[in-house]
């Protein structure tokens, strides 16, 4: 059963909503998952807010629906750079519309080098259409980058009027980048990849950002992260291998390990990272720092 619309999250002791996942895709759990029973574990796991992102026309709605129903969910709205081949030029006026429609975040969009069949013109062209459209709303933006960081600096820089506020979600780029990123607003994302020591180029750049820019996500379902983090027990049975956002305080250990802080200290710093970040679709009902 969901919460009753505009319901507000369990608070934690101190009155604020504990971890927030930053970037996950909860409509993308195998049919006869039950995504509120999700949520309801992750709250009861201390993450108290999820911000959830559409990738392709067709799942906007489920996401709009998670949001209306529950205050603990932000919704972002895209089109994804693996989705670029099916969506015409319309697509464009029917995101504005859909953003429109209540507070809501652009993305997930984005470029990317891997997907086949590849496209680099039409991934530019609605990358830099959606990314136009986050700043004249004046809406934040979540960024997917695979194999492209030089391409990505490269349409950032182009931008005459800025790049608004945006974030780097699972930032998998080369820390020498970080300086630059930040300068045309970029926030940097990390999920419980970054604890696989085999991700050498994460692990070495998830220290170089600054404290004020840093956010954590599960990116759930995907990302499962390694077995020391892995909340096996929390998925219902139909999602059974697939990551939990109730596995964040668990990754939120092992990032504050990797930069040498405590997880209470990394906790308030990613709370208020997280306010600043949304800005206008910060839930009051969240009650962050």
């Amino acid at each position: 059963m969901m919460p009753a619309a505009g319901s507000a999250p369990p608070q934690t002791a101190a009155g604020a909503v504990g971890w927030v996942d930053a970037h996950l895709h909860p409509q993308d759990y195998p049919a006869g998952t039950d995504v509120d029973q999700v949520l309801r574990q992750a709250r009861s796991a201390g993450v108290g807010g999820f911000v959830c992102n559409g990738t392709e026309e067709p799942d906007w709605a489920a996401i709009e629906r998670l949001a209306r129903a529950d205050s603990s969910v932000v919704p972002f709205f895209g089109i994804h750079p693996w989705f670029v081949a099916g969506a015409a030029d319309s697509v464009l006026a029917r995101l504005e519309a859909q953003l429109q429609r209540l507070p809501a975040g652009v993305g997930e969009i984005g470029l990317d080098q891997h997907v086949e069949p590849l496209d680099r013109q039409r991934q530019e062209e609605l990358f830099s259409a959606q990314l136009a459209l986050a700043e004249r709303l004046g809406r934040p933006a979540t960024v997917h980058c695979v194999r492209a960081w030089g391409w990505l600096l490269e349409v950032l820089q182009r931008r005459p009027a800025g790049c608004g506020v945006f974030l780097l979600h699972a930032y998998g780029g080369a820390p020498e980048l970080i300086p630059q990123l930040a300068r045309l607003g970029a926030y940097f994302s990390f999920s419980g990849s970054v604890l696989n020591p085999a991700y050498g180029r994460a692990r070495r750049a998830l220290p170089q950002v600054p404290a004020e820019r840093l956010l954590l996500e599960t990116d759930a379902p995907n990302m499962l992260p390694p077995a020391a983090y892995h909340h096996r027990d929390a998925l219902p049975a139909a999602a059974a291998g697939h990551n939990h956002p109730a596995n964040l305080p668990a990754i939120a250990a092992g990032i504050a390990a990797l930069r040498q802080c405590s997880p209470a200290a990394l906790q308030a710093q990613v709370a208020a990272n997280t306010r600043a970040f949304l800005g206008p679709l910060y839930p009051p009902a969240w009650n962050l720092p």
